[in-house]
């Protein structure tokens, strides 16, 4: 119960200051990246050829690949 009460302390402080954070690196870039880039069309093109889940390994979600490779 203790660690519950300390755990909810320190996420009300971090949110109390969240207006006051810097962006990351990622962020800086990725902001940008995700204006300029249109991501809907994208992944409706590629979706109908991309593996399904199946018997095998779980692919990777569609959007998090298609970001990589424009990386």
């Amino acid at each position: 119960m203790k660690r519950m009460a300390r755990f909810q302390q320190t996420f009300a402080s971090q949110s109390g200051f969240a207006k006051y954070g810097r962006k990351s690196k990622r962020e800086l870039f990725l902001d940008p990246m995700n204006q300029v880039v249109p991501w809907s069309e994208l992944l409706a093109l590629v979706e109908p050829v991309y593996p399904k889940a199946g018997n095998g390994r779980q692919p990777v979600g569609l959007g998090i690949m298609l970001r990589t490779y424009f990386l």
